[in-house]
C-alpha cells in the first residue's frame, strides 16, 4: 500500500533524478592554465605559509594550495553572494565570474 509518506518519497527521488542533469548542465569546468593569469591577487595573501593580515583585524590566512576545487567554488560564491562575509574577499569575489572562480579552484586545487 502507497501511503502518503511513501508517496512523498517516491516524488522526491523522481524530481532529484531528474533535476540532477540540469545541475550537472550548470557546472562550469575550470582550466587551471587558463588560470595562471588570474591568480596574481589571490597569491598576495594565500600564497604565502604562515601569512597573518591585519585589515580588517589580525587573523591567519589560510594557504589554499591543494584545497579541494568544490570547496574553493563553494566558499568564493558564498562571498560573493554575502553568504560569508570578510571586506577584502567578499570584494574580490564580486569580481569574478563563474568561469573565473572554477579556473582558480582547478588551478589551486592541483597545487601544493
Amino acid at each position: 500500500m502507497i501511503t502518503p509518506i511513501r508517496s512523498g518519497l517516491l516524488a522526491a527521488c523522481v524530481a532529484t533524478a531528474l533535476a540532477a542533469p540540469v545541475a550537472q548542465a550548470q557546472n562550469v569546468t575550470g582550466n587551471a592554465e587558463a588560470a595562471k593569469n588570474k591568480v596574481s591577487i589571490c597569491t598576495g595573501c594565500h600564497g604565502i605559509p604562515g601569512y597573518r593580515t591585519a585589515f580588517p583585524k589580525v587573523y591567519h590566512v589560510p594557504k589554499i594550495g591543494g584545497q579541494q576545487p568544490v570547496y574553493i567554488v563553494n566558499a568564493l560564491k558564498a562571498y560573493k553572494s554575502g553568504e560569508r562575509s570578510h571586506p577584502s574577499m567578499t570584494g574580490i569575489a564580486a569580481s569574478l565570474s563563474e568561469q573565473d572562480m572554477a579556473d582558480l579552484a582547478a588551478y589551486y586545487g592541483g597545487a601544493k
